[in-house]
C-alpha cells in the first residue's frame, strides 16, 4: 500500500521534525519522503484529515481479550480492529483467557492468531501456571516463542520465594516480571476504596495498605535478587512514593497507571454502578493528584488503558458480586487529553514499546512506516456509539472527552475509523 499523507503535524520530539506541518509519503511500508507540498503520484493513494497530528505508533501495556475461551466478551479479531481504530499499533494481551496463557503453545496460537492484523500482539505469558501463584510456568520457553512479560493478571504472588525464584529465574534471559500489587488478605472481602465513601455506602472498603504493602515487599525482593520488574496500575500517592524512592535507589523497576485512575475517584460509586468497579479500586482526589505528578516527573513510566471487557451476565448484577473492569481503548485518548498535554500523552502511550523490548522507530525518511493519526482538538461526549467492543462495561460513558483517533498504519495495513 502506497500512501501520501498531506499536511499531518507530526509529534515525535526525537524526530527532527517535530511540531512541522508536512507531507508524508510512504512506498511499501517505508517513509520514502518527507516534507512541503509532496505531489501525489499515481498509485499513490491520499490521506487527508481534519487537524491531522501523527505520532509514532501507541503501545498499550495492559489489554484483555476473551479469546480464547470467552468470545462473549472478546474476540481477537474484533479486538485488535477496536485498538487500531483507537491508535494502538501495539498491544500487550494479558494472558487470563481459557486456558491461561501459561505454554509456549499458548504465545503460539496468540501469534498465530494476529499474524495478519494492523494491530502488532505481544503476548503476556503468565507468571505461574494457571496463574495459581504456586508453581513457575515455562517461562524461558514461552520467551522463545514471543512472550514479552510474565504475570498472572491483577494477581498478586502470595509466596514470596516464588516472587524471588521467578526475578531470579528470568535474568538469565532478560526477562521483565510483572508485579501486581495486591495484599489479598488485607484485601480481605473488600470490593472499593476504604474511606469515606465506602463508609457512605456500606461497602467492604479494601485499604490502599494493601497495594503499598505488597508494593514494598516487592521492592525489596528485587533490591536482593536484581533483575526487571514492572508494576502495574498502580493506585495511591503512597505507591509512588514508594516506587520514586526505588528508582533512586537504581534499582531496575518501571511502573504504570491505568486511564481510569488518572480521571475518576470512589465518588463515582454513589449510585453502586458497577461499570466502576475495577481493580484496583477507585481513589480519592488526593490520590489522583499524586498519579498526575508522578506521571509529570518521570515516576510513572507508561500509562495503559488496563482494557478489560467483561460480559453483560457479569456486570450487571450485585455490586459486591459483579466482575472487576472496565474497557478502556475507545476512550484512552480522549480522557487522557482533559488531563495531561498533548506531548506527555504520546510519551507515555509510546515509552512501553522501549520496556517492553517492542519495536520502535523515530519518524524520519528511509524509516518503517508505524503511525497514530489523530486530532487532539476534538471534543465530543463519549456514548455507546463510540463503543466498538463487544463488551459494553466503559467507565468514561456520558463523560466529556478530548481527542480522537483516527486510526493506523502498521504492518503495511491502513485502518481508519469510518466516520
Amino acid at each position: 500500500m502506497n500512501l501520501l499523507f498531506k499536511n499531518a503535524i507530526i509529534i515525535d520530539k526525537h524526530s527532527q521534525y517535530n511540531n512541522k506541518a508536512v507531507d508524508i509519503k510512504v512506498e511499501a511500508g517505508i517513509i520514502k519522503q518527507i516534507g512541503n507540498n509532496i505531489t501525489a503520484v499515481p498509485h499513490f493513494e491520499v490521506i487527508e484529515l481534519e487537524n491531522l497530528h501523527i505520532s509514532r505508533g501507541w503501545f498499550d501495556s495492559s489489554v484483555s481479550f476473551g479469546e480464547p475461551g470467552y468470545e462473549d466478551r472478546e474476540t481477537l479479531a474484533n479486538g485488535l480492529n477496536t485498538a487500531a481504530i483507537s491508535g494502538f499499533t501495539n498491544v500487550a494481551v494479558q494472558p487470563n483467557g481459557n486456558p491461561i496463557t501459561d505454554t509456549q503453545a499458548d504465545i503460539h496460537f496468540l501469534l498465530g492468531k494476529a499474524s495478519n492484523t494492523a494491530t502488532s500482539v505481544h503476548p503476556i505469558g503468565a507468571l505461574t501456571k494457571g496463574s495459581n501463584g504456586s508453581d513457575i510456568a515455562e517461562l524461558f520457553d514461552m520467551k522463545n516463542a514471543g512472550a514479552v512479560a510474565f504475570g498472572d493478571y491483577n494477581k498478586a504472588i502470595p509466596d514470596a520465594n516464588i516472587a524471588k525464584i521467578a526475578l531470579q529465574y528470568v535474568q538469565d534471559f532478560d526477562g521483565l516480571v510483572i508485579a501486581y500489587a495486591q495484599d489479598d488478605k488485607i484485601k480481605g472481602k473488600g470490593v472499593v476504596h476504604e474511606g469515606a465513601v465506602s463508609t457512605r455506602l456500606g461497602l467492604k472498603g479494601i485499604p490502599a495498605l494493601a497495594e503499598e504493602l505488597q508494593i514494598a515487599r516487592n521492592l525489596f525482593l528485587l533490591e536482593y535478587t536484581g533483575g526487571k520488574m514492572h508494576i502495574p496500575t498502580i493506585s495511591t500517592a503512597k505507591s509512588v512514593q514508594l516506587v520514586k524512592e526505588a528508582k533512586a535507589k537504581g534499582l531496575n523497576v518501571t511502573c504504570s497507571v491505568a486511564v481510569h485512575h488518572l480521571l475518576l475517584t470512589d465518588e463515582v460509586l454513589i449510585d453502586f454502578d458497577t461499570r466502576y468497579k475495577v481493580a484496583p479500586p477507585l481513589r480519592p482526589k488526593a490520590d489522583i493528584k499524586e498519579l498526575i505528578a508522578g506521571v509529570l516527573d518521570g515516576t510513572i513510566d507508561l500509562i495503559t488503558s488496563d482494557h478489560n471487557p467483561i460480559d453483560i451476565e457479569n456486570k450487571k448484577m450485585e455490586f459486591d458480586l459483579a466482575k472487576d473492569g472496565t474497557i478502556g481503548l475507545e476512550s484512552a485518548f480522549g480522557a487522557l487529553l482533559t488531563v495531561l498535554p498533548l506531548e506527555m500523552v504520546i510519551e507515555k502511550l509510546t515509552t512501553g514499546k522501549q520496556l517492553f523490548a517492542v519495536q520502535d522507530h523515530v519518524i524520519g525518511e528511509g524509516k518503517p512506516a508505524s503511525f497514530t493519526l489523530f486530532n487532539p482538538e476534538a471534543k465530543y461526549t463519549f456514548t455507546k456509539q463510540d463503543i466498538l467492543s463487544k463488551s459494553k462495561n466503559s467507565a468514561f460513558l456520558g463523560i466529556e472527552l478530548q481527542g480522537k483517533a483516527y486510526g493506523i498504519y502498521n504492518n503495511g495495513k491502513l485502518i481508519l475509523k469510518n466516520n
